[in-house]
C-alpha cells in the first residue's frame, strides 16, 4: 500500500493508491492516515503531491481532516467498502457493469489459462494451502485473502505484465465481490470457485481454468444487476 511510487509520483496515482486501500478495506472507516510527511516519504513523492491527493479525497468524501492536538486526516466513517460498492452499483448502468465484468473476465481468464500451461503443479498446491487459512480469519481478512489468492493464481502465468494488470483490476473489482459475498457462506462459495480454478491450473487444464473464471465473473455481475432491480410490488390479494 505504501510502497514507493518513484518517478510516477503524481497526485492522481497517490489518490488511486489510497482509494484502493480504502475500498479494499486496508484502511478502515475512522482510521487515521499517516502524516503528509510520512506518506510522502513512504510513497517517494513530494509533500505537496500528497497534499493535493488528500484534497481530492476530501472532495470525494472519503477522507476528513480534523484540527488540534489529535487532528490529522482520517478515513470518513461512511467510506467503508460495502458503502462504496453500494453507491457505485447504484450509479453504474447495467451496460457499464457488464463491460466491467467483460474486461475483468477477459484479462483474468486469459491469465489463468496461461497459468495452467506454465505453472508447476507444486506451485498451484502452494496457492491452495493459502486458502486453508480462510476459516481462521475475520470477514475483512477473508476478502483480502481471496483477492490475494486470485492475484497469486494469475502470477502463476509467469507474466509480470498480466500480474500487474490483475492487481489493478482486483482493486477495482474487489468492492463488488465483497458486496455480493458479505456472509461467510457467500465467501465460502467464492473460495470454492477459486479452488476449482486452482484445481484446473494444477491439472494443466487451460480451458477449464478459463471457463470456471468466466462463470465466476458472470455470476458476480448477475448478482450486482439483481441488486439494482427494485423489489417487485406485492400483488393485490385474490390475483394470480
Amino acid at each position: 500500500m505504501f510502497r514507493p511510487i518513484g518517478d510516477e509520483g503524481r497526485a492522481e496515482l497517490v489518490e488511486r493508491r489510497l482509494v484502493d486501500a480504502i475500498t479494499r478495506g486496508h484502511l478502515r472507516a475512522g482510521e487515521r492516515l499517516p502524516s503528509e510527511a510520512d506518506l510522502a516519504k513512504s510513497l517517494g513523492v513530494a509533500p505537496v503531491t500528497v497534499r493535493e491527493a488528500l484534497l481530492a479525497l476530501r472532495g470525494r468524501g472519503l477522507v476528513i481532516t480534523r484540527r488540534g492536538r489529535n487532528g490529522g486526516s482520517f478515513v470518513a466513517d461512511h467510506a467503508d467498502p460495502l458503502s462504496y460498492a453500494r453507491e457505485a452499483v447504484g450509479k453504474t448502468s447495467r451496460v457499464a457493469l457488464r463491460d466491467l465484468g467483460a474486461h475483468y473476465a477477459a484479462i483474468t481468464s486469459a491469465s489463468v489459462r496461461l497459468a495452467a500451461r506454465r505453472a508447476d503443479p507444486s506451485e498451484a498446491q502452494q496457492v491452495r494451502r493459502r486458502m486453508e487459512r480462510l476459516d481462521g480469519l475475520d470477514g475483512d481478512a477473508q476478502r483480502r485473502l481471496l483477492d490475494d489468492v486470485q492475484i497469486e493464481i494469475v502470477a502463476l502465468s509467469q507474466s509480470a505484465r498480466l500480474t500487474r494488470e490483475q492487481m489493478k483490476l482486483q482493486a477495482e473489482f474487489s468492492p463488488f465481490l465483497r458486496l455480493v459475498a458479505h456472509t461467510i457462506e457467500d465467501r465460502h462459495r467464492q473460495a470454492a470457485q477459486l479452488g476449482a480454478v486452482i484445481d484446473a491450473v494444477e491439472a494443466a487444464d487451460a480451458d477449464a481454468a478459463g471457463a470456471r473464471t468466466e462463470t465466476m465473473v458472470a455470476e458476480t455481475i448477475d448478482a450486482l444487476i439483481q441488486l439494482q432491480l427494485p423489489p417487485q410490488a406485492e400483488r393485490p390479494s385474490g390475483t394470480t
